[in-house]
């Protein structure tokens, strides 16, 4: 990656994970285009996963397009719920009931 990965570039992607409201959910391609990034939606995955060296910010909260939680982050499934989420089955929220619209 190189030189697209910066702190600025970091920052700004998690300022907007921050502003995700409690029982919505949004999207990596959402982030990105959020961003003005629109083809890094993988970007945006690459800083979440290392999230936790720059504070706390609340990353369960960003989810794929088609609503599929990360796999292996069974902890994202039970913090979603404790914020009333809708799921339509163990692993995908009811995207159209919870994305969020900024």
């Amino acid at each position: 990656m190189g030189k697209i990965l910066d702190e600025k570039l970091i920052y700004e992607i998690l300022s907007v994970v921050e502003e995700i409201p409690f029982g919505k959910v949004a999207t990596y391609d959402q982030i990105a285009a959020l961003i003005g990034r629109d083809k890094n939606a993988r970007l945006v995955g690459k800083v979440l996963h290392m999230a936790e060296y720059y504070g706390d910010y609340p990353c369960f909260r960003v989810v794929n397009h088609a609503g599929r939680l990360v796999p292996g982050w069974h902890e994202q499934r039970q913090l979603l719920l404790d914020e009333n989420v809708p799921f339509k089955d163990d692993f995908h929220v009811q995207l159209k009931l919870c994305r969020w619209n900024p």
